[in-house]
Formats: C-alpha cells, sequence, structure tokens
C-alpha cells in the first residue's frame, strides 16, 4: 500500500490523483498531511507537492466525461470533508478513465457513487439551511457580523448568495468550526484566515447599541405573537431544527 499525502485543497487533491495514474499506483490511498499519523513506519509515503497544471488536466478530463454539474458534485463531496471524500473521488477518476464513453456519477449501481449522491444532498440541504437561518449582527464598526457552525464545509458555497443579497452592506460571516470566514466590503468578497480564534466572551460586548435594542425588541415581538395554546414543538423543531435555534434572536433564551 502506498500512501500520497496533499496539502488538504481541491487542487491538491486533483494533482495526487494525476500522479496516482502517472507513477501507476495500484494499491493506494490518499490522506490529507495535516491529519495523517504514520502507524506503519515501513510503509511507502508519496509527498504530493500541488500543480496547477496537473489539477486542471485532471479537471478538464473529468469535465468531458461527468461534466460541470459533475464535478460540482465533487466538489461537495470534498466541502463535505468526509472521512472518504478521497477514495471516492479517486474511485470516480478511475471510471471515467475506463468508462470514457459515460456519465459514471450516473450510475447509481456502483456503492462509490450511490454514496456520492447522498452526500451531495445533505451538502446541499445544509447550505439551503445556511442561507435560511444565519442572521446578522451590527458590530460598533458597523459591519454586520454572523456567526456559523455547520456540519460541511460550505462557506464557499453560500460565497455567491450573500454577496448578492447584501451588495449594499459590509459583512462578515464566521465559520466557528474551521475557523475563516467572508469578508464583504462593497467590492470583493474574500476569504479570510484569523490567526486567532472568535472569542465568544467578548463577542456581545461589541454589539452596536442599534443591535441590542433590535434584539430586545425581536424577542419581546415574538413572545407577544406567540400563542401558548397553538404550541406544536414537534413540528416547529421538523420546520427548524434545535441545532439552528443558536443563530435566531428570538431563541437565545430557549
Amino acid at each position: 500500500m502506498t500512501t500520497i499525502l496533499y496539502d488538504g485543497t481541491f487542487d491538491g487533491l486533483l494533482t495526487a490523483i494525476f500522479e496516482v495514474f502517472e507513477y501507476r499506483y495500484q494499491d493506494v490511498e490518499i490522506k490529507n498531511r495535516e491529519n495523517f499519523q504514520q502507524e506503519n513506519m515501513f510503509a511507502e509515503i508519496h509527498e504530493v507537492v500541488t500543480q496547477q497544471e496537473k489539477s486542471e488536466r485532471v479537471l478538464n478530463k473529468l469535465e468531458k466525461s461527468i461534466g460541470k454539474s459533475g464535478i460540482n458534485d465533487l466538489l461537495r463531496v470534498y466541502l463535505s470533508q468526509d472521512d472518504e471524500l478521497e477514495q471516492l473521488i479517486l474511485s470516480v477518476v478511475r471510471h471515467s478513465v475506463k468508462f470514457s464513453d459515460e456519465n459514471v456519477l450516473k450510475n447509481f449501481a456502483n456503492d462509490d457513487v450511490l454514496k456520492i449522491s447522498k452526500i451531495c444532498k445533505s451538502v446541499s440541504r445544509e447550505r439551503h439551511r445556511m442561507t435560511a437561518f444565519v442572521r446578522f449582527e451590527k458590530m460598533q464598526d458597523d459591519i454586520y457580523f454572523a456567526k456559523i457552525d455547520p456540519d460541511f464545509n460550505v462557506l464557499p458555497l453560500i460565497r455567491k448568495h450573500f454577496k448578492d443579497r447584501y451588495a449594499d452592506q459590509k459583512w462578515m460571516i464566521y465559520d466557528l468550526r474551521r475557523h475563516y470566514g467572508l469578508f464583504y466590503d462593497l467590492e470583493n468578497c474574500e476569504f479570510f484566515y484569523p490567526d486567532e480564534k472568535l472569542n465568544l466572551n467578548q463577542y456581545q460586548e461589541k454589539f452596536h447599541d442599534e443591535e441590542k435594542k433590535y434584539q430586545t425588541l425581536w424577542q419581546s415581538y415574538f413572545t407577544k405573537t406567540n400563542i401558548k395554546e397553538r404550541k406544536n414543538t414537534k413540528l416547529h423543531i421538523q420546520h427548524v431544527p434545535k441545532r439552528y435555534w443558536k443563530y435566531l434572536t428570538e431563541k437565545y433564551n430557549s
């Protein structure tokens, strides 16, 4: 067994897959260098240096066989951070090379393709929920800030949605689990990677006075309009799962 280590990026993964074919590896596994722990000191290790040219050659090959929509599916698998993501994507590339005249992602009799389909549905569902449940809070510097903690790394998938929807105000979205975020300054929408994790204990101290008043007013409104006799907690949780309540101002005390 040969273990190929890459830098954790999508381009790095595609470079690793290119080198699987370049060096004719058969019994191989691809691992993120950051998470790799070598258990067998005699195992063969191949370290990959990410190369744009090799990555693009794999992409071009895939686009001909599975199309842009198929590549988007593989990107969702990558963003899922599933333990088997590297092997699943490698499997698709191998089958695409072997059956170049068909879209292998349509073959749901294949176990890997079926798992990819399920992962894509889960990631897409999480993306939709992030666009629905994210709440911005106005900070003292007049920037609207939102914190998220999604099961999957969906920040790249919601970037365009928020850039288009809130094009007239500065905003930031920060992923608490992965410690990076998006910042929009009215012109550019870029990822940022802070050196330190967000300090939630100091977070509320930086609220704008308007934000504090708004939250108090909204919580009061929600309490007053809530009809206890018609409360259906089971149905409510079906539409708004409890793990998303932490984003909602009206749920802060729930």
